[in-house]
């Protein structure tokens, strides 16, 4: 892959993670590109804003793509390690490969999504990281909700 073409998708999939977090939700986007390199959907990390917890930013980025006759060939670009159920989605649809921002603040199944063939481009960028250890620093109810994990005990809530 072509890194300066890799690094231009993930601008993207930044720039809705930091629109999710200006509107008060988990600062995660994704951008779903053809085989081509054109780009099919974008989307961010709805689940606070909507209340869907299934509203994450690759099946917003899915569902702004639209039905395609296949999705062999295509990349889904995330900010961050794709959780479970958007690893599945991947699984599911054949997304070819998956490029990903970041997997040290939260490691999803994208070791899965290699063993079972898709090509995974891990970026490790600084911006990816720093923006979302930010927010799991001024927001963990919200992150350890969004992945299923209740800290209200940890933190004090009730």
């Amino acid at each position: 892959m072509d890194i300066a073409r890799v690094r231009e998708w993930l601008a993207t999939a930044v720039a809705e993670a930091r629109t999710g977090l200006a509107e008060g939700g988990i600062p995660i986007g994704a951008a779903l590109y053809g085989p081509d390199g054109t780009l099919l959907g974008r989307g961010h990390n709805r689940r606070v804003q909507d209340g869907d917890p299934s509203l994450h930013a690759e099946t917003a980025a899915f569902r702004a793509a639209g039905r395609q006759r296949s999705y062999r060939g295509t990349t889904m670009v995330t900010t961050l390690s794709p959780c479970w159920y958007c690893s599945g989605l991947v699984r599911q649809f054949g997304i070819s490969r998956v490029v990903i921002g970041e997997a040290v603040t939260f490691h999803g199944g994208h070791d899965w999504l290699a063993e079972h063939g898709v090509e995974v481009v891990l970026l490790n960028d600084p911006e990816c990281t720093d923006l979302m250890r930010a927010f799991i620093g001024d927001r963990p109810e919200l992150w350890y909700e969004d992945i299923g994990e209740d800290i209200s005990q940890d933190i004090g809530q009730d």
